[in-house]
């Protein structure tokens, strides 16, 4: 993730790189520490407190181990709800910003998102709780070295619905459209015509954007038969959305 919270056609240069071979679900272990189950429970309960109330984000915050896409200098923090330094001046999202836009994308939705894009692998953490709600996700990371970072994170988990791509998250990844839910961790001063374009009529865009003197805004867009509508939500704080790859 590319974001910095103060609370809660070309295509790309490569083609998806598919998170080892099939599994069902991450079989994540139950030891001690901050492999210990009870660790994220905890941290669940405390989004629980701050409003978090969709049962399968619960579960899917629940699931996996924020400390293993952290350096491992900073493991002991991973739980509390911060951002963390990721290397290349970019961050982990805070869990409950994960929370949120993930709970906002899902809103009115019954079981499991369909197709889904994220705009900023990051280290990878965003896309691995979005695999145990949707049936396939394609991200999509401009920086080199943080897509690596993200192939090694998640690629012990085993997750065969994630596709990791590198190239211009501006462009979106049209040859995985249309898409049940797109979801932006940059915010630009608009939201570019072509993640507009691969959403898919009747899903849902959540993404920050930055408007007059109040800086940037939780946006969600919901696309119709009849158009696109938005909704401007609270102030947020990420990093600026950037269009190439470096």
């Amino acid at each position: 993730m590319k974001e910095r919270p103060s609370f809660p056609a070309r295509m790309p240069a490569s083609m998806p790189a598919k998170i080892a071979k099939p599994s069902s679900a991450l079989n994540l272990p139950q030891g001690l520490g901050m492999d210990s189950s009870a660790v994220r429970r905890r941290m669940v309960e405390k989004l629980m407190a701050q409003g978090l109330s969709d049962l399968l984000v619960q579960q899917a915050m629940g699931a996996v181990e924020r400390h293993r896409f952290v350096d491992s200098g900073l493991a002991n923090q991973a739980y509390e709800d911060t951002s963390l330094p990721i290397g290349l001046g970019q961050t982990i999202s805070k869990p409950s910003v994960v929370a949120r836009m993930i709970e906002l994308l899902r809103k009115g939705v019954d079981g499991r998102l369909g197709r889904v894009l994220e705009i900023g692998t990051g280290c990878g953490y965003q896309a691995a709780v979005l695999s145990q709600l949707a049936t396939e996700v394609y991200s999509i990371e401009r920086l080199r070295g943080l897509h690596d970072k993200a192939r090694e994170n998640l690629r012990p988990l085993r997750l065969a619905t994630v596709h990791l791509l590198f190239g211009d998250g501006m462009l979106g990844f049209a040859a995985g459209a249309p898409y049940a839910a797109i979801i932006a961790a940059a915010g630009g001063e608009a939201i570019p015509q072509a993640w507009i374009d691969q959403l898919a009529v009747g899903g849902r865009l959540i993404a920050p954007v930055v408007g007059g003197t109040n800086g940037q805004s939780l946006v969600v867009l919901d696309k119709t038969a009849q158009g696109v509508r938005q909704t401007v939500l609270e102030a947020v704080h990420f990093v600026p959305l950037k269009s190439g790859v470096a």
